[in-house]
């Protein structure tokens, strides 16, 4: 299963932006490791959406779980699993 993670941010904006450099060391190493295949903010800069690869539920969970901003308390995530049956070369 892959996941969409969408997050919502919970506080004003300057707050969610002193956690954020811990947020993007975080997700590199996410990435890096082929957990996270796709990151970004929303457009309204509510929140972000990611797409994980190919895992468990409980491996979803567990990135969220280890997300500092999760930690930090300033943003919660939705998750939406689905089967990935249609795939670009390589993922």
């Amino acid at each position: 299963m892959f996941h969409v993670l969408k997050s919502t941010y919970l506080q004003a904006p300057d707050v969610v932006n002193q956690t954020r450099p811990a947020h993007l060391e975080w997700l590199k190493g996410e990435v890096a490791a082929g957990r996270i295949l796709l990151a970004g903010r929303q457009e309204d800069e509510s929140g972000a959406v990611l797409i994980t690869g190919d895992m468990s539920a409980e491996s979803a969970k567990d990135i969220v779980d280890r997300d500092p901003y999760t930690a930090a308390g300033v943003a919660r995530y939705e998750r939406v699993p689905f089967n990935g049956a249609f795939r670009a070369p390589g993922l």
